[in-house]
């Protein structure tokens, strides 16, 4: 390595490259302080980046009314199941019994959500693409920034688009 540095023509390579590293160095750094990087990249990720009420969406959606409904039926059969079955248990089993209940109440209530949800998530989908949007985070997340879609998702919803 040191033979190679003695050489007057790999001197000057070298001193070039570091040279040219440093002028381009140089020019990023004055680039990104000036403020014209800064203001290209705000522009960029303002129109990239959407935010959504996804509470709000969800709890306005069409299809929500049906799983108030179906879950309600399920949560009478399950007492009604509960009062039938449990006047000859002991209290251990009884606890037993209507841990399973629970169970099976949350797992029926997620089936029944996991379709909703999906259509509201396909929703902020079209609409993000229709916009142009790269990125859609929920509103309650976001302190600054971002496009509001929350309105155009809600009409696609009820219009079933």
């Amino acid at each position: 390595m040191m033979q190679k540095l003695r050489n007057p023509k790999n001197v000057k390579m070298v001193s070039l490259f570091v040279a040219a590293i440093f002028i381009i160095g140089c020019f990023a750094l004055s680039v990104t302080q000036s403020g014209f990087g800064k203001v290209a990249s705000a522009a960029a990720s303002e129109s990239a980046i959407g935010v959504v009420n996804y509470q709000m969406l969800v709890a306005q959606s069409p299809d929500l009314q049906n799983v108030r409904d179906t879950m309600k039926s399920e949560i009478d059969s399950a007492q009604k199941d509960f009062d039938e079955k449990s006047k000859s248990m002991n209290d251990s089993e009884k606890q037993r019994y209507y841990v399973q209940l629970q169970e099976r109440i949350a797992n029926k209530e997620k089936e029944l959500m996991e379709p909703v949800l999906k259509k509201v998530e396909e929703q902020i989908k079209k609409v993000a693409d229709k916009k142009g949007l790269s990125v859609v985070v929920d509103k309650s997340t976001v302190i600054f920034g971002g496009v509001d879609i929350t309105d155009e998702v809600a009409k696609a919803l009820q219009s079933g688009k």
